[in-house]
């Protein structure tokens, strides 16, 4: 596959996007700006941006707990991002969703879920509403390696491929699921396999070359468009950071993130279109992704808290106060 000179910076911006991004979260996060804790996806932004760069803009993509990566590579403001995080009224949720519910449906990103294969679901939903419309629109659905023991995943996979849905099931390999290795859980080596049990197509790819996971999922998305149904894209990728940010990492040795970190997506990407004569352009790139994130935080910072007043808007359908339960009985009083 020849990719275009703009192409492939494209591909190393939006990375550096989300490593920043991510890195300066959970700067502030331990400055206490961000409340509740973050689950980074640094390790993982070449599985990210490869897949959602296969995808068109009426495409749609449902996410995980660690999701931001997801959604800042679909097209969601950094603001608006930032602001979300800090719990503003101008972030992309109007701060109610915080760090685990990211959602932005005017760029195609339908949410991220907090529980595991909890985005399978959501993601066939969409692709059969999509196909009751007679639309061609794909839905990249992301879990973790945990997600596929999990009975929403197999029923979501079934239906998808019951239906004939273009649903990408990508699963991001960051080979544990919170603090338990992927093997003490999965008797297969590889988790695409699960994917013959549906009668759907099954790919394991690199997850730290992006344009080798941009590739598959490109494949895997145009057969769903012709209306040949799901696939399965598993990507071997790797989390730098614990489940969530401080998690003690007591589960795995230095030695073996240290190999992870010999392949750093983002460094390697670096190193390789450096090699292709892109320097001038990747210090540009790097530059101005710094500015970016300045800018943003600084807005984000600046901008106002939710109204306590307002505090159930979007939560009740007729915006109703929640109901008051203090006369009743609870069952563990009983």
């Amino acid at each position: 596959m020849t990719l275009s000179r703009e192409f492939r910076l494209s591909l190393f911006r939006k990375m550096l996007q989300v490593r920043r991004f991510e890195q300066k979260a959970i700067e502030m996060y331990q400055r206490s700006v961000i409340h509740g804790t973050i689950h980074s996806c640094v390790g993982q932004e070449a599985s990210t941006v490869g897949v959602i760069a296969a995808l068109e803009a009426k495409d749609y993509v449902t996410s995980t707990h660690r999701g931001h990566g997801h959604s800042l590579a679909k097209g969601s403001r950094i603001p608006a991002m930032f602001a979300e995080l800090f719990g503003r009224e101008t972030g992309c949720c109007r701060g109610r969703g915080g760090s685990m519910h990211i959602a932005d449906v005017a760029v195609g990103m339908l949410g991220c879920n907090a529980i595991v294969a909890g985005s399978t679901p959501h993601a066939v939903g969409a692709a059969l509403s999509g196909k009751l419309q007679g639309s061609n629109n794909v839905v990249a659905c992301f879990i973790g390696d945990a997600a596929v023991n999990q009975g929403a995943f197999h029923e979501s996979a079934n239906l998808a491929a019951v239906w004939q849905l273009p649903v990408l099931f990508t699963v991001e390999n960051n080979q544990y699921g919170v603090s338990t290795r992927i093997q003490d859980t999965t008797a297969l080596k590889q988790l695409s396999d699960r994917a013959a049990g549906y009668g759907m197509p099954g790919v394991t790819v690199d997850g730290q070359d992006v344009e080798a996971v941009y590739a598959a999922a490109l494949a895997l998305t145009e057969r769903g468009r012709r209306g040949e149904g799901p696939a399965l894209l598993e990507t071997i990728t790797y989390r730098y950071e614990g489940h969530n940010y401080g998690q003690p990492m007591t589960y795995r040795s230095k030695e073996e993130i240290d190999s992870w970190r010999q392949k750093d997506p983002v460094f390697l990407y670096r190193e390789k279109l450096a090699g292709m004569g892109y320097e001038a352009d990747l210090k540009a790139i790097e530059a101005e992704v710094e500015q970016e994130m300045a800018a943003a935080i600084a807005w984000a910072l600046e901008q106002p808290l939710p109204d306590v007043a307002e505090i159930t808007d979007l939560v009740y359908v007729d915006n109703t106060p929640f109901p008051d339960l203090s006369g009743r009985r609870r069952v563990y009083e009983e």
